[in-house]
């Protein structure tokens, strides 16, 4: 069987081998011209965000979503740790309602509620 190199400058050699050497070169070319399909149709720019901006940046790398898991845990560990008024004002909040919205639903005065939502954020601040 006779198996072709072809080399970086254009030259082209054919060699002679027998069969089960070639097969498994043929193989190995096969293999490796899958892989490096792949590879172009799954890649990943970091730069994009240095000079586009966050917005054309690929979010899904596999490094991105694990510290977005991680993120995930943290903060759920987080919330968990605040006290339960906190956390319920801290989450209706994030949720789109003002803090007299939030002080309208308890029955409490405004200011109690932006004290304990201050009081939250910088929690968080601290810990993450």
């Amino acid at each position: 069987m006779k198996i072709k190199y072809e080399f970086a400058d254009g030259t082209v050699s054919e060699v002679e081998v027998e069969e089960s050497i070639g097969a498994v070169i043929i193989e190995s070319r096969r293999l490796e011209d899958n892989l490096a399909r792949k590879e172009r149709y799954h890649c990943y720019s970091l730069d994009a965000v240095n000079f586009e901006g966050s917005e054309y940046a690929d979010r899904d790398t596999p490094e991105s979503l694990l510290e977005q898991m991680v993120d995930k845990r943290h903060i759920k560990r987080l919330l968990e740790e605040l006290p339960e008024v906190q956390r319920r004002r801290l989450l209706l909040y994030v949720q789109g309602k003002s803090m007299r919205e939030v002080a309208r639903l308890e029955g409490v005065d405004h200011k109690a509620v932006k004290k304990s939502i201050e009081a939250a954020k910088k929690y968080f601040l601290k810990n993450f």
